[in-house]
């Protein structure tokens, strides 16, 4: 059996979590906490960030501290997870889907400008499968217009794009650390906050829209309501999985990068042969090894091969039913031809297991079953 995922637990973060049971806060914002602040401070230069419970709420904090309101139109990529729309949804605004790449799978920025209206306020991006976006022209494109970018880097811890660290790449980073992420916390995420004026009211709508943060630094002794929030802060507890997990970083990344190679060295023939269309990284990204995925020629194609690779123990699955055309999309108004691109690769793309404890043994044997069965 070869499992989709799996993350890596080693001794050190049992003992962490031992550590902080007994030694820190059950709540949030203990020792674990701030240390691993400061780990995004030494390897990633992040000066600015706060744990959350998700990357979903992590994106959530987002809408708020760029103040979207029902009436507003946020552009945002249809190939992404329900979390990225979710999050200005609850705020009232409405998406406006972006058409995606053919080779990297991220938004498509020459289409950005076409789509900006009177009401847009924000740009969603999501650097997919580890692969920063064209951050670049997307914030010129913003800063022309006046509009926020919020960088949904959930899949990218680590990845950097022209040198720079996917999540500080825009006025606003999301990172997730749930259980099938790079790093993982179990459930968690983090929003970094690359411009320091959005800290202090980030911590009040954090901790339920009151001064608890500032009580505890002790910059004044009243506990009070100050804006609208939630309890988006997890548990020291978390925290220090997380910490563990960051500290094993290189040993981590190292991994998923050998058995991410090993995909693509051996599925190189099939590509030649033209039944199937590897992954694409641009020369100016580092990736993280987070996901590999095949372009193959079909929606017939894949769900057979998925049907065979699970006969044989072996779990694939597909990325995403492109949201503008799920249940929910249809419901809001949109149509399958709204996207075309992002149509018809998400309806051939197949991803394939990938996880830091994976044997290499083990990627060539899912390459291989793949040349034969496909």
């Amino acid at each position: 059996m070869i499992p989709f995922n799996k993350a890596s637990i080693s001794a050190l973060e049992e003992s962490y979590l031992r550590d902080a049971l007994y030694n820190s806060k059950l709540s949030g914002d203990g020792k674990y906490t701030m240390r691993v602040y400061e780990q995004f401070r030494q390897r990633f230069g992040i000066q600015t960030m706060l744990l959350t419970t998700s990357g979903t709420t992590a994106l959530e904090m987002a809408a708020i501290l760029i103040g979207l309101a029902p009436g507003d139109e946020v552009i945002v990529p249809s190939f992404t997870f329900s979390s990225t729309v979710n999050a200005f949804l609850l705020r009232g605004a409405r998406p406006v889907f972006c058409d995606i790449r053919s080779d990297t799978f991220n938004m498509d920025e020459s289409l950005i400008e076409g789509l900006i209206t009177e009401k847009t306020k924000a740009i969603y991006c999501v650097d997919y499968a580890g692969i920063p976006c064209e951050m670049d022209t997307i914030n010129l494109i913003a800063a022309k217009h006046g509009l926020f970018v919020i960088e949904d880097a959930a899949q990218a811890v680590g990845s950097t794009y022209k040198g720079r660290y996917a999540g500080t790449l825009s006025e606003f980073g999301c990172y997730s650390f749930h259980e099938t992420k790079n790093y993982a916390m179990g459930e968690g995420g983090g929003i970094v906050l690359n411009e320091e004026k959005y800290l202090e009211r980030a911590e009040i709508i954090r901790e339920k829209g009151t001064n608890r943060r500032q009580v505890l630094k002790g910059w004044t002794d009243k506990y009070t309501w100050h804006d609208i929030g939630s309890s988006f802060l997890p548990s020291d507890l978390l925290a220090a999985v997380l910490c563990a997990q960051l500290e094993r970083y290189d040993e981590i990344m190292s991994k998923r990068l050998a058995v991410w190679n090993t995909y693509h060295e051996n599925l190189k023939p099939l590509e030649q042969a033209g039944k199937v269309r590897r992954a694409i990284v641009p020369e100016n990204i580092l990736h993280n090894g987070h996901m590999y995925n095949i372009l193959l020629p079909s929606d017939d194609v894949r769900t057979r091969l998925v049907e065979k690779l699970k006969e044989n123990g072996i779990m694939a699955y597909i990325c995403y039913v492109p949201l503008h055309s799920s249940p929910m999309g249809l419901k809001l108004g949109y149509h399958a031809e709204d996207c075309p691109v992002t149509e018809e690769l998400g309806a051939r793309t197949l991803r394939l297991p990938l996880y830091a404890d994976m044997t290499q043994v083990q990627a060539e044997t899912v390459a291989e079953l793949i040349k034969k069965l496909v």
